[in-house]
């Protein structure tokens, strides 16, 4: 390899000249550089912009919803009594309480076992069958029941467990009632006697109607353990703890309730008593709770109206202007917000049109701010109204339709509704009495079809009448997993004895299906099937998608993606609902054209990538050319150090000839 010097033999240097040369040849290098960094800063501009408009549209989206307004505050004189909270449903008043008994759940204990671990019983397979209802009449002496009837709760499912020799101890019996689920608990509890352990079994529901009665249908020992059935003489569980419900009077009027937490006593509120006593409970509305979302809102305003600021804004001082000053994407998103936000939102028809009537005003700098007075004044009078103006609302003129959603599709406006086909349910009809007696192995099993889920239940053996076969007949049902993971349920009655299995789902996808060896006992023979059917009608005179109760509008129309809800039992004409979008809602919408894959910063932050794309290109193109100019000059100043050190070289030559010439002649 040769060693290159460059000058050394000119004393030309070479590498300054050229790298002189190249300083001068680079100057474009530099301008692409600053170019590219100014696109860097204006996409990280953009990528401020849009993390603080996606933070406002996350707080818009909080509040697009009416609930969040129509909040109640509840006070109880006496919370160690009882204490309420309240929905939008409810009305603002008081309500004097009285509790007089609290809900509490049935117990039952077995006879002590001595040991937990022990097999109990020859291991053979053994079923147990839970039941809930009610214990109704005769008399309870020491944990056991006389001359009492038991009637099956129909709304609570029943099941069923199975006991071998896997886990036929107590502990084992223990396990495979908790690990069911079936709406008991099991525990074992040590007296200190010589047989200390006894199985305590415990309803997890409160109620009268959550009694048990427990079928042991095999191993005689586990009968002898475990039967409990307090119509009869097999109870070999003791009562320990007798169920019942929370008695009250609300108001002065009597008040039963299954549960300590109730509901359905007043429309919207749900009362949780906690001891015997009195108190008085205030339903109001809860004003603070508008304040903070409307607070919310201005907050998460101003803060994106601080970044817009300082991206766009010029500092005198520094002298310095932001990223996105005079940006046109910038200016259409700042135009297209406070064009909104002084605008009234359509189809608003009270008395609350505008943010400046609840004491809100956009200010010089644009910035929101807030005149509580004003507010307070405003929910004074129109606390119902307030939320209209930033959430997403339907007020239908008839009390039994309700809105129920909607899409970006759906304009704001007042919507005609009529109805020409109610929603039903499936339901499948006997056409003969019921054999209210169930023989096991004889006409105890069915298959049974529902909304399109199969399963095989089998009843429990013996003898019932028509009102109890219906009742466990529809707790069977709905205690079997396969429905219940699919959340499919039936309602089973009955009239002059012949049985009605009915959906618990509306439209068209309700039916009931049944087959199985018990099949005609209970229904008789070619029992009749009516499918569900979907609610149809039309909205602003244009025919609608219905699915179950719900009526959808149809596509291309004002009201596409309008979800009704429509109950009750009257055809034609349901008058009109009222759909309005307040400005988080309307605001939001406008958002997702900013910010969306499509939307006006992605489609310029593309732009600018593009652009630094294209000056990456050009740098690398730039690059190649510089190089070649860099060789070139080096050859070329290489070849004249070549030249200058061969003249040299010549001189120096010469000057010596004549320096010998000059010597010769002196002589």
């Amino acid at each position: 390899m040769g060693i290159s010097s460059p000058g050394i033999g000119s004393n030309l240097d070479i590498n300054t000249i050229v790298s002189q040369l190249m300083a001068v040849e680079s100057k474009p290098l530099t301008a692409l550089a600053t170019q590219e960094a100014s696109y860097q800063a204006k996409l990280s501009a953009f990528g401020s912009l849009s993390g603080a408009l996606s933070s406002f549209q996350t707080t818009l989206n909080g509040i697009s919803d009416m609930s969040k307004f129509l909040q109640l505050a509840s006070d109880s004189s006496d919370a160690s009594v009882a204490t309420a909270s309240a929905s939008g449903k409810a009305t603002a008043a008081s309500y004097n309480v009285n509790v007089t008994q609290l809900a509490q759940q049935q117990a039952l204990a077995s006879r002590g076992i001595a040991s937990t671990t022990s097999s109990i019983g020859g291991g053979g397979t053994t079923t147990l069958t839970f039941e809930f209802g009610t214990i109704s009449g005769g008399t309870l002496t020491d944990g056991t029941y006389s001359g009492a009837s038991f009637t099956e709760n129909p709304a609570q499912p029943s099941g069923t467990i199975t006991i071998d020799s896997s886990n036929n101890s107590l502990q084992g019996i223990r396990d495979a009632i908790n690990k069911a689920n079936l709406g008991v608990t099991a525990t074992i509890v040590n007296d200190g006697t010589s047989e200390p352990n006894r199985l305590v079994l415990t309803s997890n529901k409160t109620g009268a109607a959550s009694s048990m009665k427990i079928t042991v249908d095999g191993d005689a020992a586990l009968q002898d353990l475990l039967g409990f059935d307090p119509a009869s003489s097999v109870q070999n569980l003791r009562q320990t703890s007798a169920a019942q419900n929370a008695q009250m009077t609300v108001n002065g009027i009597d008040i039963n309730s299954a549960s300590n937490t109730i509901s359905d006593a007043i429309d919207g509120v749900t009362l949780n008593v906690l001891k015997l006593g009195t108190t008085s409970i205030a339903i109001s509305h809860d004003t603070s709770a508008v304040e903070k979302n409307i607070n919310a809102f201005i907050k998460s305003y101003n803060e994106l109206n601080t970044t817009l600021k300082s991206l766009t804004s010029y500092d005198a001082d520094t002298k310095t202007a932001g990223p996105l000053i005079g940006d046109s994407t910038v200016r259409t998103v700042q135009s297209a917000v406070q064009k909104l936000l002084v605008s009234p939102p359509a189809g608003l028809g009270g008395s609350l049109t505008n943010l400046s009537q609840i004491g809100v005003s956009l200010q010089s700098d644009g910035s929101l701010a807030l005149d509580s007075a004003k507010l307070k004044k405003a929910m004074d009078g129109n606390f119902d109204e307030i939320g209209k103006l930033f959430a997403v609302a339907g007020t239908a003129s008839d009390s039994l339709v309700s809105y129920a959603g909607s899409t970006l599709a759906t304009k704001a406006g007042s919507n005609a509704i009529n109805i020409t086909q109610l929603a039903t349910k499936g339901q499948l009809v006997g056409t003969a009495a019921a054999n209210t007696t169930i023989t096991a192995g004889v006409n105890d099993e069915i298959s049974l079809t529902i909304d399109g889920i199969t399963s095989t239940i089998k009843l429990t053996a013996g003898s019932y009448n028509a009102a109890s076969l219906a009742a466990h007949l529809q707790a069977t049902i709905n205690g079997m997993s396969d429905f219940t993971k699919e959340g499919v349920s039936v309602n089973v009655s009955q009239e002059n004895g012949i049985l009605t299995i009915t959906s618990d789902r509306y439209g068209s996808a309700s039916r009931v299906g049944i087959g199985g060896i018990g099949a005609v006992g209970l229904l008789g023979t070619d029992p009749v099937a009516t499918d569900g059917v979907d609610v149809a009608g039309t909205i602003n005179g244009i025919v609608a998608t219905g699915a179950g109760q719900f009526l959808t509008g149809a596509k291309g129309s004002p009201a596409e993606g309008l979800k009704i809800q429509i109950l009750g039992d009257t055809i034609g004409d349901r008058g009109t609902l009222d759909f309005s979008q307040g400005y988080a809602s309307q605001l939001s919408k406008l958002f997702d054209t900013f910010l969306g894959s499509n939307g006006l910063i992605s489609s310029r932050t593309d732009g600018i990538n593009r652009s630094i794309k294209d000056i990456g290109s050009d740098r690398d193109a730039l690059n190649v050319r510089l190089a070649n100019i860099e060789a070139q000059y080096r050859k070329q100043y290489s070849a004249l150090d070549v030249m200058i050190a061969n003249m040299t070289s010549t001189s120096n030559y010469l000057t010596q000839q004549l320096a010998a010439l000059a010597n010769l002649n002196q002589q």
